[in-house]
């Protein structure tokens, strides 16, 4: 099911619940179509350009980093305002900006563990996860699964599960047209599912964590002087630009 948000662009009731409840919640996201085929353009631009050092490429999927510095078009993702509501019920105040990454999903590519992305033992925990389906995500495409409620759970999957590759008897596919944001509590058991198709399948992915733990990609040392001159007061702030 998708939710909605409510006029002043925080999370609707039910889909603060579903958040809290479920670890996760997809919502419609913040382009229009237009707006939408602008930043699939450019995403590509964007990783077909990258230098070798910010690209990791991977059995299932190709992964390039810090899309805070690759262009205008993606600040909706990491400003949108539902997604700084979602980090503000899950990490609390104050959170910053740890990670904004491309991920394409190889065709082909085999499904993932299921996993959590923090410990609770990390400066990181607890962390939001934000995935932007830069196209649609579907069951044949390698759409991210979600264990409903395991969030709550104090063991990790690997502590109770023999085959994580496995189907859960509870895991519910997190679906949607390309544009649609997945906002998720990273202590849920989550992970890609097989790409079964012929085609790569896109997203960006950020997270958000406690102020004081320290982020994934250092955003103010890789720093450009356009990113920086085009950068607004709360983007400044989510990646520690004015400390």
């Amino acid at each position: 099911m998708r939710y909605t948000v409510n006029h002043h662009g925080a999370l609707s009731g039910d889909a603060a619940n579903a958040l809290a409840t479920h670890g996760f919640v997809v919502l419609p996201g913040p382009y229009s179509p237009e707006e939408l085929t602008r930043v699939q353009s450019a995403y590509d631009v964007a990783c077909t350009t990258a230098a070798p050092a910010d690209i990791g490429a991977g059995r299932t999927s190709l992964r390039v980093t810090d899309f805070v510095n690759r262009g205008s078009e993606f600040d909706p993702i990491y400003t949108w305002t539902p997604a700084l509501d979602a980090a503000a019920r899950v990490v609390g105040q104050p959170f910053r900006l740890s990670a904004m990454h491309a991920r394409t999903l190889r065709p082909g590519a085999s499904a993932q563990e299921l996993h959590v992305d923090v410990p609770r033992t990390s400066d990181a925990w607890p962390m939001l996860g934000l995935i932007f389906m830069v196209d649609e995500f579907r069951a044949d495409n390698g759409a991210t699964r979600f264990v409903p409620g395991s969030h709550r759970r104090a063991e990790l999957p690997e502590d109770v599960i023999a085959d994580r590759l496995a189907s859960h008897a509870d895991e519910v596919l997190a679906c949607g047209p390309a544009g649609s944001v997945i906002l998720f509590d990273a202590s849920t058991w989550h992970g890609h599912t097989a790409n079964t198709s012929a085609a790569g399948r896109r997203s960006l992915q950020a997270t958000f964590i406690p102020r004081a733990g320290r982020a994934a990609t250092d955003f103010v040392a890789r720093m450009q002087p356009e990113t920086r001159a085009r950068l607004s007061p709360i983007a400044r702030y989510l990646i520690g630009l004015d400390e």
